[in-house]
């Protein structure tokens, strides 16, 4: 029925599904001359990574549109949200410490760099889409790669959206209100009018998307620079006074400061986004790694720096009571100009969910390719390319979170459950250093990498536990076992009804969508 309403609706809408497939010749062979899928070691990228992700004869797919500038960009427009402008105040609290505050910013760009240097690899031995979930089905199975898209798709990529634009929302509510707080529902319905016009923009075309990530980019680093040289000024000024005794009061449990990452981590939150995309990036097994290389110390120089900045105007005191540090700075030094910082960190925060939706649809898009989600998940418009039900999906997820949720019940959710998959991409790598050892790899990172990042990882997940137990993280346990339950009926039998085929094609209609093939088989 798939391949039947496809041909359908291609030639309905004049959509040559030929052509379309031509894009993806090339694709399907080693460097020996071998085709794809004739082996288990045989690279299913193929050595030719310019060449489209899916397989032959796709009658659509996603096309190859992001370059080494889009690359950079979704990188440091993802990063780059809220995080710096609103989280050095809980840095600086479970730290106790300015010295310590700095270190941890530096370690937590230090750890996102060398964890990211590890997806490089991972990106570059398969270039499909959906990153973690893509690394678990080559080094696991079908099994644990289904608990990641369920927990990705259902809570860590919705909540994480939702935690970006209800941060938008905050800002862009407070430039209207200054004699009081910001109305709850207000700021829930700006949050939501944010997730659908993001979602209009990534519907609508992957050249829009991408040029909008571009600006938005732009626009954010010039803010971190108006930061950057007001706090040098002072700093030239003499002001350096805050900076003294900077380890005076420094926390050493191994719990704040494994929450105290959590923090950091949550501002660098990002750095593997570009990995969700492989598929639609131009030249993958070079631009890959630049634009990890080129994107990731950017961003730990301008955070630092903003954090030395914020010590030049502002006491450690000052800063953990001020409930927006960006915000508190600008009334400070900008004079009446001061109104460009709340702009500054709407801009930045819009611009961060908008990297995040762009890359949330590609993980479902992969996922349900496979059969682990709802086949119209997998679905691509016919005309624009783009993975439009996944979009939709999370966004629907993403407006039901703001709905019901506030920023800090989500953050330490968010943060406990996405280490635990990123100790699990660190151990696919190296389990596939000795089970596919002669796998193609463009990109070969030091394996001493990812065995630092799993330590890390695990020193994340577990110290929290030991020294300050919260029920979220007994949440998010629970929320992974029971991916088990929805596992074997509807992923290992593959149960399925007429209700949901009609529902398929329903949807199939009425968003001009259509299917591809499994780049597993």
């Amino acid at each position: 029925m798939r391949e039947a309403l496809c041909q359908i609706l291609c030639s309905t809408f004049n959509t040559d599904a030929t052509d379309n497939s031509k894009l993806s010749q090339g694709n399907n062979v080693t460097k020996d001359g071998a085709t794809i899928g004739s082996g288990e070691d045989e690279p299913r990228g193929g050595d030719k990574l310019e060449g489209a992700g899916s397989a032959q004869g796709d009658a659509l797919h996603l096309q190859r549109r992001v370059g080494l500038l889009s690359g950079v960009a979704l990188i440091v427009g993802t990063m780059i949200g809220s995080g710096i402008f609103v989280s050095p105040t809980g840095l600086l609290v479970r730290t106790g410490s300015v010295g310590m505050s700095l270190i941890i910013w530096i370690a937590c760009g230090l750890l996102s760099l060398l964890g990211a240097l590890a997806y490089a690899e991972l990106g570059t031995m398969n270039t499909s889409s959906g990153a973690e979930y893509a690394y678990f089905m080559d080094a696991y199975g079908p099994l644990p790669a289904f608990l990641f898209s369920w927990v990705s798709t259902l809570v860590l990529k919705p909540s994480q959206m939702a935690i970006i634009c209800l941060s938008f929302a905050k800002y862009a509510v407070e430039a209207f209100v200054t004699e009081c707080d910001p109305p709850v529902t207000v700021v829930k319905l700006v949050a939501v009018m944010a997730i659908l016009i993001i979602l209009f923009i990534n519907c609508y075309s992957v050249n829009l998307a991408t040029s909008v990530m571009n600006v938005f980019t732009a626009a954010k680093l010039i803010a971190v620079m108006v930061v950057v040289v007001g706090g040098m000024y002072k700093l030239v000024q003499g002001n350096t006074q805050n900076m003294e005794n900077m380890f005076e009061g420094t926390t050493y449990s191994i719990g704040n400061i494994a929450t105290a990452f959590y923090t950091g981590l949550w501002a660098y939150d990002g750095w593997n986004n570009l990995n969700y995309v492989t598929e639609e990036i131009k030249n993958p097994s070079k631009n890959l790694p630049r634009s990890i290389v080129i994107a990731i110390p950017l961003v730990t120089v301008c955070y630092v720096l903003m954090n030395i900045s914020y010590l030049a105007v502002m006491s450690p005191v000052e800063m953990t009571e001020s409930e927006a540090v960006a915000v508190t700075f600008g009334n400070r030094i900008l004079g009446f100009m001061a109104w460009l910082m709340p702009l500054s960190v709407t801009i930045s925060t819009f611009g961060s969910a908008h990297g995040t939706l762009f890359a949330a649809g590609r993980l479902c898009f992969a996922a349900s390719r496979e059969g682990h989600l709802l086949n119209i998940l997998s679905y691509v418009h016919i005309r624009r390319m783009t993975p439009a039900p996944g979009l939709i999906f999370h966004s629907l997820i993403a407006i039901a979170m703001v709905l019901s949720g506030t920023i800090d019940s989500l953050i330490d959710f968010f943060s406990f459950t996405a280490w635990i998959f990123y100790g699990g991409a660190m151990l696919a790598l190296i389990v596939m250093r000795f089970t596919r050892p002669n796998f193609p790899r463009p990109y070969k990172v030091p394996i001493i990498i990812p065995f630092i990042v799993l330590g890390i990882s695990l020193y994340l997940i577990v110290a929290p536990i030991i020294d300050t137990p919260q029920i979220e993280y007994l949440y998010a346990t629970f929320f992974i076992l029971a991916g088990f339950i929805f596992y074997i009926p509807f992923v290992y039998y593959g149960f399925t009804t007429i209700a949901m085929e009609k529902f398929t094609v329903f949807c199939q209609l009425l968003f001009e969508v259509a299917p591809t093939q499994s780049i597993y088989e």
